[in-house]
């Protein structure tokens, strides 16, 4: 089965090294999307990229690999992901957050065919 809507992609950028309340950032990030029923959320560690600081994190320095750039990416519909901005507002001291306008495509098992 084959579901078509159009949703919003919010994406946040933060440091591997930022903490809320003594957790990873982006793990609590994670956290408020399953406690909110987000529809999805993925964290993507980065090899290399730079920001406000203009200072380069990277993989290829072992003084810099610690603070890595992090990309999570939560998609939902719209009504829901102003109150989820709203709520992640105050998690974040320094970072990035992008909201795209998305169309998605999510399938489906259909019940009546198990795999097989």
């Amino acid at each position: 089965m084959k579901i078509e809507a159009d949703a919003k992609l919010v994406t946040v950028y933060v440091n591997s090294t930022d903490r809320h309340h003594g957790q990873a950032l982006y793990a609590a990030i994670v956290q408020l999307c399953k406690d909110r029923a987000m529809a999805g959320a993925t964290v993507t560690r980065c090899e290399e990229g730079f920001g406000a600081s203009g200072r380069i994190h990277t993989t290829r320095l072992m003084e810099l690999a610690e603070n890595l750039p992090v990309r999570i990416e939560i998609v939902d519909i719209e009504e829901r992901i102003a109150p989820f901005l709203a709520a992640l507002e105050p998690m974040i001291g320094e970072g990035l957050v992008t909201v795209s306008d998305v169309r998605i495509t999510r399938y489906l098992r259909d019940p009546k065919h198990p795999p097989g």
